[in-house]
């Protein structure tokens, strides 16, 4: 094992400019140590339900929202007029308040239970009260455009019984609304914040410790190694940069401001325009909500809500996101060949065995996870041995740094060994014993006490990630409430399966556009949770199979934050490439065309999400999609062998659409137009070539 120095990653400047979850304060001393106090022991809590699970599910959602409701108030100010560089009485009490009412569930537990369904005024102020926060909290940390879809259906609950009978509901008393909201757990206490207090927070810890280890340089390093030599080199760096860095962080718009710091400046180094580069990296790094194996939150909320083993989401993502990642490969290397963008000289590439022999230890956690996961263990189970290995890990670089012995290094080896398979067999304390010794070696030998203020570090950005997603799952249980109360979804269910009769592309095309338009502010965890309570099941009864259906409705949450007005990763990219998030945002969506496309081929061809068929029935419709790619991005860019004429490019649209429509005599058409456009361009660049 090498002893490099753990490499703590620093805040992207990036972030002051745009951030995806508001304006956030900006501390210094005693503020900042509060805040990073109240982090330490977010992240701790969390390490210790998920070890241990000591508490009921209910109240372990309840004080894992007053987490979140106590950050959300230190961190991030009333407005952005306000002075970020303190905090303000009034959000310092709104902070206790937050998270003092999330022990009512504790301390009124059995009570709460005897009278369940008959609240007193006590339960129902309170219940107000931590509605309130929540919808402040989202307000500050998402913007206002979650919170007003969210009133919108609260509305709907409260005076609903007012509109046409069409839409109306029967009427409810403001003490159901609140018992629906607050007192059970289909309300803000519903199965996201579940997943968020449990799967999700454990693997944005999981990320964070991998970042802060140098997990980013090391993929940057990788990418660079083989491919930022070839033709267009440093736009493929990004995306495949990107690509392994959403494996551990699932998060779109924290890659772009993190893997772009490096990426975008790169790119346009080389000659790539800001819009492309801006572009190319969204494109990328919302690619990571969909990549195996740790994905986005969203994987871990669709796994629960469908009641299947996490790896069945994992098993129909992955060839999709393979796909996605091609199809962005393939644009940035036919734009390369456009504008005749070379790579970077070979001499400055680092060599990619050197990087992973430097730091191989760096993928063991990632290695471990994926085989614990597709070996049938639980994600918390997986997640736990994965977090536990990475901090041994850079504890145990801590302090080979300063022994630098190979005697240490066999010894550390053998006590991680020991430590990973005891885990196995006698459960979490002779992982706690290792880590303890670990963190008593760090105090003592030269350096360690760097490693632990990086693993410090790493626990205080994992609970400040969270925010985020925790605040999203815990606001979008106000509209879960209102549908299940009111049985509003089978509404526009019912419109859904209408259309459905006459033709399933208009209602594949209906879903689609209500996913890009919720999409237009809200993050994708609230966009899948609506849009899979009222267009899923539609789809479903359409005769598309179940997880297909709630795979259609994941990815165009995803693309919706691409695609304009409201496109939060290029808004991120823009600030980092320096031009116009309107414009990165449209050049996106040419990119990630892929993303478009793959959930109609899903629905019509389930063997490419494993669904359906046979290993060659697989085969074939992926052939086909690559196809369709190659002929999409090439009819985009406008390039193949060579420029390509309008007619080449409309021909080659044509041939694509053809070849994901799958009806009869649609495949033979669209291979035979393949065959035909593929012999043109030939035959007329090859003349060219000739008389030149």
């Amino acid at each position: 094992m090498a002893a490099p120095s753990v490499e703590p990653v620093p805040v992207p400047a990036a972030e002051a400019a745009f951030d995806e979850t508001g304006v956030k304060r900006e501390l210094k001393g005693l503020a900042w140590q509060i805040v990073a106090a109240a982090a330490l022991v977010f992240s701790t809590y969390q390490l210790f339900i998920a070890a241990f699970s000591p508490l009921s599910s209910l109240v372990t959602r309840s004080l894992h929202v007053g987490f979140l409701l106590l950050l959300s108030f230190l961190i991030y100010p009333i407005a952005r007029s306000a002075n970020r560089h303190r905090i303000a009485w009034y959000d310092a009490l709104l902070a206790a308040l937050g998270f003092g009412l999330a022990f009512y569930h504790w301390m009124f537990e059995a009570d709460l239970i005897q009278r369940s369904g008959d609240p007193t005024t006590a339960d129902l102020v309170v219940g107000s009260v931590v509605v309130v926060l929540v919808f402040e909290a989202a307000r500050r940390v998402l913007g206002l455009a979650l919170p007003i879809v969210c009133a919108s259906f609260l509305a709907y609950g409260m005076f609903g019984q007012y509109l046409p009978s069409a839409i109306a509901h029967r009427g409810f008393g403001f003490d159901q609304i609140v018992g629906q909201l607050y007192l059970g757990t289909e309300g803000i206490y519903g199965i996201p914040t579940l997943v968020s207090a449990t799967y999700i927070f454990l693997f944005i810890l999981f990320g964070a410790f991998l970042e802060h280890a140098g997990m980013i340089s090391l993929f940057n390093n990788i990418a660079l190694g083989f491919v930022g030599h070839a033709r267009g080199g440093p736009a493929k760096v990004a995306v495949i940069s990107s690509g392994m860095m959403g494996m551990i962080s699932g998060s779109g718009v924290a890659n772009v401001l993190t893997v772009g710091q490096f990426t975008i400046p790169l790119m346009k180094r080389f000659g790539y325009s800001p819009i492309f580069a801006g572009a190319v990296e969204a494109t990328s790094s919302m690619g990571g909500q969909i990549m195996p194996p740790v994905m986005g939150a969203v994987a871990f909320i669709m796994a629960e809500t469908l009641n299947v083993p996490y790896v069945t989401i994992v098993k129909a993502a992955v060839i999709p996101a393979i796909l996605y990642y091609l199809t962005a490969f393939c644009m940035v290397h036919l734009e390369a060949g456009r504008k005749g963008l070379h790579g970077l000289p070979k001499s400055e590439c680092p060599n990619p065995l050197v990087a992973i022999r430097d730091k191989w230890y760096l993928m063991l956690p990632l290695a471990v996870l994926v085989f614990m996961l597709f070996d049938g263990f639980t994600p918390m189970f997986s997640g736990i041995v994965g977090l536990a290995l990475t901090a041994m890990l850079i504890l145990g670089v801590g302090i080979a740094s300063g022994f630098g012995s190979m005697l240490f290094r066999i010894v550390f080896w053998m006590i991680l060994g020991f430590a990973t398979a005891s885990f196995f067999k006698y459960g979490i304390w002779p992982i706690i014993v290792v880590i303890g010794l670990l963190v008593a070696a760090n105090l003592v030998v030269k350096g360690g006490r760097s490693t632990l203020k990086v693993m410090r570090g790493s626990m205080i950005d994992g609970a400040r990630q969270a925010i985020t997603v925790g605040v999203a799952c815990a606001i979008v249980g106000v509209i879960i409430g209102v549908l299940t109360l009111t049985g509003a979804a089978s509404n526009f269910a019912s419109f859904v399966l209408e259309v459905g009769e006459k033709s399933l592309f208009l209602s594949l095309f209906l879903t689609m556009a209500v996913c890009l338009v919720l999409g237009m502010g809200i993050p994708t965890i609230p966009n899948y949770i609506i849009t899979s309570a009222i267009a899923a099941p539609a789809l479903l009864t359409l005769g598309v199979p179940l997880i297909v259906s709630h795979m259609f409705v994941f990815y165009f949450g995803i693309m919706a934050d691409l695609t304009p007005p409201v496109a939060l990763a290029a808004f991120a990219a823009a600030s980092i490439a320096k031009a116009s998030p309107m414009r990165i945002g449209w050049k996106a969506t040419h990119i990630a065309i892929a993303g478009f496309v793959i959930p109609y081929m899903a629905v019509y061809d389930p063997a490419l999400m494993l669904q359906s068929g046979t290993l060659l029935d697989t085969l074939y419709v992926v052939f086909k999609a690559v196809l369709a790619i190659l002929l999409w991005g090439g009819a985009s860019i406008g390039y193949l062998r060579a420029p390509l004429t309008w007619a080449e490019r409309i021909l080659a649209t044509a041939a694509a659409f053809l070849l994901v429509v799958a009806v009869p005599w649609t495949d033979e058409a669209g291979f035979a137009l393949c065959v035909a456009v593929a012999a043109w361009h030939w035959l007329r660049t090859r003349r060219n070539e000739l008389k030149a």
